[in-house]
């Protein structure tokens, strides 16, 4: 009777044995894969949020997430400009790897109608996740092109890099998407050479006057016909912009042409909340990339006159009620625990924005350095918040050097795809650093480029707290005690608007984050050691680098009539409001 009683307890010991192995085993093979939630807002200065030390702006919501999560300080933008930030920030690599650089002075996309974009041959993470049964969204900004050869062949759009559905612009918010903003072409007088015309005009008059020069009727009244015409075109080009350039697609369909901005947040909220409850069952990728808080700036009835700061601060504290609100669904739909939650900025904010009634339109970039469109810290540290629930520690703070390009390998790990062999991925996987299995960034050296220029080097030598930064040329500050450039919009990357350093100004960012302070062989005994290692560092980076034709280059990024979206017709000004009537009544 014993021995009965042993056998049959061993069989079921055996049998739970066998139950917790087999359960085991479909729980590891039922395991769902995380969620991503990506928020990029544009132009975001990292001083403009409480958690990074703003007093005078309110952003629970962020706040909140980086109480929760992972808050970085030293997150760094791979680009200073919009264009090649994003192209860096989809692809984890830097953009002149893609050729998503400008050899010119404007360095992102101005018209709609261009051909460039980011190259078909380029792997977003998007892509990647997709193999994996992932559905994949983008709603808001884009800014990495639309068509190639035909106005409907959506070569760069959303849907041929990996997302499955798309809502926003292909553009980005300049002023002269909204009525009495002006227009952000009056910038182009700057670089007219009115005074050399007109010196060479009363030069020409004068020495007709003496004879010494025929001028016939047929050539001033010829000249005078083609200063009219190119006054004509200009006039022309201003009218039509908002209607061609300014338009809100639902993936390939025009849906609203020019677009109204006031609740456009609201709209694309509602967007991104009906996108996560399709997908309660199926691992998802969001990538909620903001219209704000770029010019032309805006807020909702809701939010205006909300702020101590004008219109910026009032589009400030809208994004971060979008925030929480997002955040809100995922706690109510129980997937907060299996969503990581990463918020950030394309670059720092605009500091030349000022409206055409004198209005300072422009954010804070803190205790940094100048802004975007520069590399100085000011232009290319931005806030970088991760928060993964139960996975990632609360409230911890991480002072090392991340970059933007750091979330496509970080995606790759975390849903087991597999990375691609072909190509140099210039990000590393933040886990081990996130969860405090290592306590030093693999980024070593950070590379600052504007445009297709080389233009300062981050370094962060190992098992050492030094950061050191040599720049090779930095931008004319106009006026000159400034920190921008407020006679052209923004600071240019070409010869005529920088100044070379040779050697190189050094600075030392964990005793100087302000860059105030130019380091010398006199001040830092180690300075000609630094800028060896720093100039080795270079030449094995611009070995690895196979250069893509430039996107960016005026036969890619000049209007092409056939090229140009069009919801009703080029003579109709492509004019539709079919979207305010979908949306109506239900955010």
């Amino acid at each position: 009777m014993q021995v009965h009683q042993i056998c049959r307890t061993m069989r079921t010991v055996l049998v739970l044995c066998f139950c917790q192995i087999f359960a085991g085993f479909l729980c590891a093979d039922n395991k769902k894969p995380p969620n991503f939630v990506l928020m990029m807002v544009d132009d975001l200065g990292i001083g403009d949020l409480g958690c990074y030390g703003n007093t005078t702006l309110r952003t629970p919501n962020i706040d909140r997430l980086a109480q929760e999560g992972v808050k970085l300080t030293q997150h760094i933008a791979a680009a200073p400009l919009c264009t090649p930030s994003r192209a860096a920030f989809l692809t984890g690599r830097y953009p002149i790897r893609s050729g998503m650089v400008s050899y010119g002075k404007v360095g992102v996309y101005i018209v709609a109608a261009a051909s460039g974009g980011l190259p078909t041959q380029e792997v977003t993470f998007a892509e990647l996740a997709k193999q994996k049964g992932y559905s994949t969204a983008l709603i808001g900004k884009w800014h990495l092109g639309l068509n190639c050869e035909k106005n409907n062949d959506y070569c760069h759009h959303p849907n041929n890099h990996g997302f499955d559905y798309f809502y926003g612009i292909t553009m980005t918010n300049l002023r002269d998407c909204q009525p009495g903003h002006g227009t952000v072409f009056s910038n182009l007088f700057a670089h007219i050479p009115f005074k050399s015309i007109g010196t060479t005009v009363i030069t020409m008059l004068v020495l007709h006057a003496f004879g010494c020069l025929n001028l016939s009727r047929k050539i001033v009244l010829s000249f005078a016909v083609l200063v009219a015409l190119i006054l004509v075109l200009f006039a022309i080009f201003i009218f039509t912009f908002p209607y061609f350039n300014c338009f809100l697609m639902r993936n390939h369909k025009i849906v609203e042409q020019p677009f109204s901005s006031v609740d456009l947040t609201q709209r694309m909220t509602y967007e991104a909340v009906q996108f996560i409850q399709r997908n309660t069952e199926q691992p998802f990728i969001l990538l909620f990339s903001f219209v704000q808080v770029h010019t032309a700036l805006f807020a909702s009835e809701k939010f205006r006159g909300s702020s101590q700061h004008g219109i910026y601060g009032d589009a400030v504290q809208e994004v971060d009620w979008s925030v929480g609100h997002i955040m809100n669904v995922l706690d109510r739909l129980n997937m907060s625990q299996n969503t990581l939650v990463y918020l950030t900025s394309d670059q720092g904010a605009h500091l030349e924005e000022i409206s055409i009634r004198g209005e300072v339109h422009r954010g804070w970039n803190g205790i940094y350095k100048a802004g975007k469109s520069t590399n100085w810290e000011g232009g290319i540290r931005v806030p970088g918040i991760i928060k993964w629930s139960g996975v990632l520690p609360a409230g911890t703070q991480i002072d090392e050097p991340t970059s933007n390009m750091d979330i496509f390998p970080t995606i790759v790990t975390l849903a087991e795809l597999k990375m691609p062999d072909d190509r140099v991925i210039d990000g590393h996987d933040l886990m081990p650093l996130l969860q405090g299995q290592v306590q030093q960034s693999d980024h070593e050296f950070l590379f600052h480029y504007c445009n297709a220029y080389l233009s300062a080097v981050r370094w962060h030598p190992r098992n050492s707290s030094a950061v050191w930064k040599a720049f090779f040329f930095t931008p004319d500050f106009y006026p000159e005690n400034s920190t921008g450039c407020f006679h052209t919009h923004a600071c240019f990357c070409t010869e005529a608007y920088v100044t070379y350093h040779d050697p190189p100004l050094l600075f030392e960012l964990s005793q100087d984050p302000s860059e105030r302070r130019p380091l010398t062989p006199e001040t830092e005994p180690s300075f000609h050691a630094v800028l060896g290692v720093v100039r080795d560092a270079v030449a094995q980076h611009t070995s690895s680098l196979e250069r893509a034709p430039s996107q960016l280059s005026p036969s890619h990024a000049m209007w092409k009539p056939w090229l140009q979206p069009c919801c009703s017709s080029l003579l109709e000004l492509c004019a539709c409001e079919e979207d305010h009537a979908l949306q109506e009544g239900r955010v």
